[in-house]
């Protein structure tokens, strides 16, 4: 649950409170854990004629760099795990919100830079973050410092004969104490780092005249990070999808992505000494259809096949998975 208050009714223009809670329940132990608390307590607000804008408190960056959810309302958008790569890297996220101070500067109505300090997840991982802070209220972690995080970008809307584009590469750099995968008996490195670029375009808009983002879109992403820092080094993503591609559902989605996430070679290779089964990467390419059911109600279906769908280890039995999801989206 989010709430948003404006406080332009009391003078102050494009003034916006957000308050947001979420609870998650876990059947299996290994998606875990089990959390209550918040997931964004935020102020925003524009500057200098809408040139800057500025958001502080517990924040999620997720939905504010790398463009991880793309392709219009957040009910119906194209979702592929590239944010793996960046919550390694210490960047939060709805179950794992931290306090952070975000500042975006519009050069025009095209070009931006968005800026971020931020207070990092905790460098052992997601799941050791929400259970030292499951709340997401604590101002600190253990081992965790800051992230600095910046995105320069192109970003054009769609309008009648002017398709949609979006083009954004961005860095950051982590000075939390990081376990060091090449010498894990070694003291922990303060460092680390992530990169990123990212593109997408609209191909063909299938309604010109009446609503412009209407069509076919178009994208890929590519990310690094250090593989002795990192279980992830390397992450790449194409994507196809469309907006309203029928006329008798202009609201519904459609989307396919393929997704390659590397793993780091000093990872896979203490994999092989310890007699484990280790693989070098992860493939997978799902399909997904975003149903618009009414007013604030929107209802996926999705299928996903993975080969080798665990992390760096494997077992036989585990070898290739085939996921089916089914979610629902409330709006009111």
């Amino acid at each position: 649950m989010i709430v948003t208050y404006d406080l332009s009714r009391f003078g102050v223009p494009d003034g916006q409170i957000i308050v947001g809670a979420e609870q998650q329940y876990w059947s299996w132990e290994a998606g875990g854990p089990d959390r209550l608390g918040i997931n964004i307590l935020a102020y925003y607000q524009t500057l200098f004629g809408g040139k800057l804008e500025l958001k502080m408190g517990y924040l999620r960056n997720q939905n504010e760099f790398a463009g991880t959810v793309v392709g219009g309302s957040a009910a119906a958008s194209v979702l592929g795990p590239s944010s793996n790569i960046l919550y390694q890297a210490g960047m939060s996220n709805n179950a794992a919100p931290t306090p952070a101070l975000n500042l975006k500067y519009n050069f025009d109505d095209h070009l931006y830079n968005r800026v971020s300090i931020q207070r990092s997840l905790s460098p052992d991982g997601q799941y050791a973050q929400i259970t030292e802070n499951p709340t997401g209220l604590n101002w600190d972690t253990t081992n965790a410092r800051i992230l600095w995080l910046d995105e320069a970008g192109y970003k054009n809307k769609a309008a009648p004969g002017t398709p949609e584009t979006w083009l954004r590469a961005g860095i950051g750099f982590n000075t939390s104490s990081f376990t060091n995968l090449a010498y894990p008996n070694y003291p922990r490195a303060n460092e680390n780092s992530v990169y990123y670029v990212a593109a997408d375009r609209q191909l063909w808009q299938s309604d010109v005249k009446g609503s412009a983002s209407r069509g076919v879109y178009a994208g890929f992403s590519v990310m690094y990070a250090p593989p002795d820092l990192n279980r992830i080094s390397q992450y790449y993503e194409l994507r196809l999808y469309a907006k309203g591609l029928f006329d008798s559902r202009p609201s519904d989605q459609i989307a396919i992505v393929a997704t390659n996430a590397v793993w780091s070679n000093f990872a896979v290779d203490a994999a092989l000494v310890k007699g484990h089964l280790a693989h070098h990467d992860t493939t997978a390419i799902s399909g997904t259809y975003t149903a618009h059911l009414a007013p604030g109600v929107y209802a996926s279906l999705g299928l996903t096949y993975i080969n080798k769908p665990t992390s760096v280890t494997h077992t036989r039995e585990t070898d290739h998975a085939l996921n089916l999801l089914v979610s629902t989206s409330i709006f009111f």
